[in-house]
């Protein structure tokens, strides 16, 4: 796919992973919706990062759990350009619980995940299609969680949820093609305010500890990181869909294996 022109909506693309992924599909010419729905400010600091790197911005505020929501969120990039041809699905949300205490969740908290980090990106993905479809081709990234391989994350509901976006990306990849191919990135640790603010400071260090020790990678993401990724599978391959890419510094095969700590 070429992006010189083309049009991303990117969700949940104020601060994090999603502001990475506006700013590099703006730096490689696409017309980029930026997508928030509490963080204003920091959404107007995103859009006004990608006009100065030269692209067209539309900024809108949308709840992807809201099937209306979503679909006026498309219209706003049909509506400006005409098109539709890139679609991130990054917007999510959890709740921090204790994994040995199946008290602290409840059906309301998987009901709230679910509604965002499912069923949001299945009604963006939804509503994104006919214009993709008038385009002639299209490409859907869904950013996951490497938490849907190994059990852990923040909580078990936010670790289903990103297991049920796995499944239902392979199967939207089985769905939708050729003309639409639909991956996901699974991501490990990040380095942004929002995994910070959910883990907390000691369990945040304690994270990036693990990994500078067992990671071959010898650190934690940085939001451009999973933002190459996610360019790849937007602009750098036309024959690949149905994958869920690891994005986690290799921390996967770790075994539990401690690597010596380099020395200062």
């Amino acid at each position: 796919m070429k992006l010189q022109d083309a049009v991303a909506i990117v969700t949940g693309s104020a601060t994090g992973v999603g502001a990475a992924c506006a700013r590099r599909l703006a730096r490689r010419g696409a017309r980029v919706v930026v997508n928030y729905s509490r963080s204003a400010t920091e959404a107007e600091e995103t859009a006004a990062a990608c006009r100065a790197l030269g692209a067209e911005v539309e900024l809108v505020r949308a709840d992807v759990s809201d099937d209306a929501d979503c679909r006026r969120l498309v219209a706003a990039a049909v509506d400006r350009w005409g098109r539709l041809d890139v679609l991130v699905n990054n917007a999510a949300i959890t709740r921090k619980s204790d994994p040995f205490d199946l008290e602290t969740l409840n059906a309301r908290d998987f009901q709230d995940i679910f509604g965002v980090n499912v069923v949001g990106s299945y009604q963006m993905t939804r509503a994104a299609v006919p214009a993709m479809r008038a385009a002639g081709a299209g490409a859907i990234v869904n950013v996951s969680s490497n938490s849907a391989f190994t059990g852990g994350g923040s909580s078990i509901a936010y670790t289903s949820s990103k297991g049920a976006l796995n499944s239902m990306t392979l199967a939207l990849a089985r769905t939708l093609g050729p003309e639409i191919r639909v991956n996901a990135v699974c991501p490990g640790v990040i380095d942004t305010r929002w995994m910070r603010d959910v883990l907390g400071p000691d369990a945040y260090a304690g994270l990036e500890q693990r990994f500078a020790q067992n990671a071959p990678m010898g650190r934690v993401a940085q939001p451009d990181d999973v933002a190459d990724a996610v360019l790849w599978l937007v602009e750098g391959t036309d024959y690949v869909t149905g994958e869920l890419l690891s994005v986690d510094g290799g921390i996967r095969l770790s075994g539990g294996v401690r690597r010596p700590m380099p020395k200062s």
